[in-house]
């Protein structure tokens, strides 16, 4: 299974970088997370960021896989827990499904992307900032893969 993270946004400070690693080496190879950083759309005073948002939106779709499953993250997308999302991960492994994960960049997701989706999920009803958001993404598969592997989650009650 090879999933493609593709993000909004380049040259993220340090932190983000590292953030992300910490999490993306703990995966198993088999899964090939590739995290593909999209430029932004132009923005200026004067520049519609509309038309940014739009052009981001173009680039992820021209970088998605051909035969990719495609979730869009949105706040406006469907929540779930990490074990909903460790079966989700287990059933596309099993199918050998690829999978597009799509993070807009600072003015949201185009909607081109949303229409896209073959689903669109949400992190959490708080707004996270689009650097923030790869970071949980990569944590949370790496809890998903631990989860398949039987290794503890969390402790229940």
């Amino acid at each position: 299974m090879r999933i493609q993270l593709i993000a909004a946004g380049r040259r993220m400070p340090s932190w983000v970088q590292q953030g992300y690693e910490v999490y993306a080496k703990r995966l198993p190879r088999y899964w090939h997370l590739e995290l593909l950083e999209i430029p932004l759309g132009k923005r200026t005073a004067s520049s519609d960021v509309a038309r940014a948002v739009t052009e981001e939106g173009d680039r992820m779709l021209a970088a998605i896989g051909a035969s990719s499953r495609v979730v869009a993250f949105d706040e406006r997308g469907r929540s779930m827990a990490t074990e909903e999302l460790a079966k989700q991960l287990a059933t596309w492994m099993a199918d050998a499904q690829d999978v597009a994960l799509l993070i807009g960049g600072p003015d949201g997701l185009a909607d081109s992307c949303r229409r896209r989706a073959d689903e669109i999920w949400s992190l959490s009803n708080l707004t996270l900032a689009h650097p923030v958001v790869r970071i949980v993404i990569a944590e949370q598969l790496y809890r998903a893969h631990s989860i398949i592997q039987g290794a503890p989650y969390h402790r229940d009650g």
